[in-house]
């Protein structure tokens, strides 16, 4: 399978590792792979060899404890493997940097372990990397390409790329400023080391950025060198006489901004407090990451969720996935699957969630035959998705199900309202209860005008409403569609059937909790009616039935009373962007841009040699529709990683995507 026009490679699994174990010079048995038939880290003593080859070589026990800055230092890796330097990176970090400084690892990995080998590298043999190496895997990633963000300290981040180095380097979208180039040696693996590997590594570093490698090879000389590296030879380790360690004085301009330079971010201004307008999830879960790096938060809605009461409402963590892969299915995958991650960090107990998987049914003869083409063309993991047949699909809801499906493994239930609270409470958050009805531009921040005629100051500003959001100046170009969905729920009586999957057809339905049965949701584009209706919870009976009749005849046998009339629910309004996907980034300049890029119009292929304009620490998360529990977590940690100039959670082509300026560029391409 080869990688689709936009650069990313193709939504499938990845092999994972082969390993050999061998014992070592000291007696215990250590990794070796298998493929290319070389070592993981040295026989003689792996971790003594990280520490000198790039600790020493990076110059990093120094660095870290003269950091100051505000953004954390980024540490760039090609070759995960098994975490080993990684892991003792963070090490020195804990025993050298200043207690506010923030490390940021970022690692490549082509074929990553599975769980059950990582697990079995030889922790127990460095007791102060051993929980550390627990906080790894806890998160491990399934070997999906792409990026995988992990929280393994309140202070350190991890963001593995899975796929080849190369390409990977190339898509990240961030700066470094150390490099341990690691990988198995040229020899073996001459496919790593290739001039791409080079020119990806020297466009993502900053100015100084320093790089360090065991390996002496011409080819990784000449390599670097044709790159903009400065490389010397230094002492290696062991058996091993010299090694490589250098650094680039000036990096090359990044080309691939030359392309779209309207996508090129503003300058990172790492703020101290931030006004979040919106406190559901898109809001929430901004302000807790944000508050996690160290950033002071006013979170403004007009309605308080702590005194909302018992709500019983549930949110399914579920995607629908395109046939044919667009970029679209790529962040909903990715979000899928970060939420997943996330969730399991945040609440570990479970208390406002549950891993339940969810069923997407095949009522039809089309829908059938679009899951069996989906999954003939993404071979992605059985873990993540796979197809089964009615008895399957049967055995993991719980209840008859006649209809085959994909199912997500995966997936989950969450209590939305609960979660919001949750993130609301993260420390250095401060609710503040009212309505935002103008945003000021000043000179050293906003100006925020509420509804009472109180003004707030903030140094930036995330707008995270839904349709609301586009109620500002600064915002009012963006297109933004009202969504109104109702749920409906039922008290279910004593011996009523229990549901063991989420399931999907035209709505959903999730394991009940509590005693409460939530099914739904109605669809009205376009709506903005708070007021529940008894029409509405008649569809949502209905559809329940077309999706799961056996399970609506069990209810009914167990005494459980469907009325419409007799049925209670919640109303929400959600937004929607005219593509379906979110809005997550800074906010662009409509008049800036119009100007700047109004030769489109006449000829697409004349682009204009401009940095986009944007309001400057101005930003939306908005247009979640149905989907925000895949989705808004995700473009929290987009937008507060491009706030604090570290590397995105996403790719490249990914992030542009989702720019709120891309619909703006279209139309006036397009001459709109």
């Amino acid at each position: 399978m080869t990688a689709a026009p936009d650069g990313l490679p193709p939504l499938a699994a990845l092999e994972t590792a082969r390993l050999d174990w061998q014992r070592d010079d000291t007696g215990e048995e250590a990794p070796r792979s298998a493929a290319f038939d070389d070592v993981y880290f040295s026989r003689h003593d792996g971790r003594a060899e990280t520490e000198h080859v790039f600790l020493g070589g990076n110059r990093l026990p120094q660095r870290f404890a003269d950091w100051q800055a505000r953004r954390p230092f980024v540490i760039g890796e090609t070759g995960f493997g098994t975490g080993l330097n990684m892991l003792v990176a963070w090490a020195c970090f804990d025993a050298h940097a200043p207690a506010q400084a923030r490390l940021h690892l970022v690692s490549t990995e082509k074929f990553p372990l599975s769980r059950e080998d990582l697990a079995s590298a030889r922790w127990a043999s460095w007791p102060d990397l051993a929980h550390r190496a627990e906080a790894l895997l806890a998160q491990w990633p399934e070997p999906v390409a792409g990026v995988h963000r992990l929280w393994l300290d309140p202070r350190v981040t991890l963001d593995l790329h899975f796929g080849d180095a190369a390409e990977r380097l190339a898509l990240l979208d961030g700066r470094v400023d150390a490099w341990f180039l690691d990988g198995f040696a040229p020899a073996k693996n001459p496919q790593m080391w290739q001039p791409e590997l080079f020119a990806a590594m020297a466009a993502r570093s900053r100015p100084g950025t320093t790089f360090a490698t065991f390996t002496c090879a011409g080819v990784v000389k000449r390599g670097l060198a044709a790159a903009g590296f400065a490389w010397r030879k230094v002492p290696g380790f062991g058996r091993k006489r010299e090694m490589l360690a250098g650094d680039i004085t000036s990096p090359p301009e990044d080309p691939r901004r030359t392309r779209a330079p309207w996508f090129t971010p503003p300058a990172a201004r790492p703020p101290r407090h931030v006004a979040v307008i919106g406190a559901g999830i898109a809001g929430a879960s901004v302000a807790a990451a944000l508050s996690r790096r160290g950033i002071e938060v006013t979170l403004i809605d007009r309605f308080d969720r702590a005194t909302l009461g018992e709500t019983h409402l549930q949110g399914a963590l579920y995607v629908k996935l395109a046939v044919e892969t667009n970029l679209q299915s790529r962040v909903y995958l990715a979000g899928l699957l970060h939420s997943r991650r996330w969730l399991a960090w945040l609440d570990p107990d479970q208390r406002l969630w549950r891993p339940s998987g969810v069923l997407q049914l095949a009522l039809s003869e089309k829908e059938q035959a679009r899951q069996a083409r989906f999954l003939a063309g993404h071979p992605l993991p059985e873990s993540v998705v796979r197809g089964l047949d009615a008895e399957a699909a049967s055995a993991v809801a719980g209840v008859r199900v006649t209809a085959p499906a994909l199912d997500y493994p995966n997936a989950a239930w969450v209590r939305p309202l609960e979660l919001c609270v949750r993130l609301a409470a993260s420390p250095g958050v401060r609710f503040r209860q009212g309505e935002v009805r103008a945003l000021q531009a000043e000179d050293d921040g906003w100006a925020l005008t509420l509804a009472d005629g109180e003004r707030l100051a903030a140094d930036q500003v995330v707008v995270a409403g839904a349709s609301e959001a586009a109620a500002f100046a600064q915002t009012a170009g963006l297109p933004l569609q009202p969504v109104r969905g109702q749920v409906s729920q039922l008290a279910l009586p004593e011996g009523a059937p229990a549901l063991e999957r989420v399931v999907c057809a035209g709505g959903y339905v999730p394991p009940a909790a509590d005693g409460v049965l939530n099914f739904g949701a109605t669809f009205g584009p376009g709506e903005t009616d708070p007021t529940e209706r008894e029409a509405d919870h008649a569809a949502n009976l209905a559809e329940l039935a077309r999706g799961l009749p056996d399970f609506v005849a069990v209810l009914r046998a167990a005494g459980a009373d469907l009325a419409p009339e007799r049925l209670t629910g919640r109303v929400g309004v959600r937004a929607a962007s005219p593509d379906k996907s979110p809005y997550a980034g800074p906010v662009p300049d409509a008049e800036a841009w119009r100007e700047d890029y109004a030769v489109l119009a006449k000829d697409a292929t004349r682009v204009p040699d401009v940095s986009g304009r944007h309001h400057a620490g101005l930003w939306i998360s908005s247009a979640h529709g149905s989907r925000g529990l895949a989705s808004a977590p995700l473009c929290a940690e987009l937008i507060a990683s491009r706030i604090c100039d570290e590397p995105l959670p996403l790719e490249q082509p990914l992030a542009d995507h989702l720019h709120p300026g891309r619909r703006l560029i279209r139309d006036i391409i397009q001459g709109k």
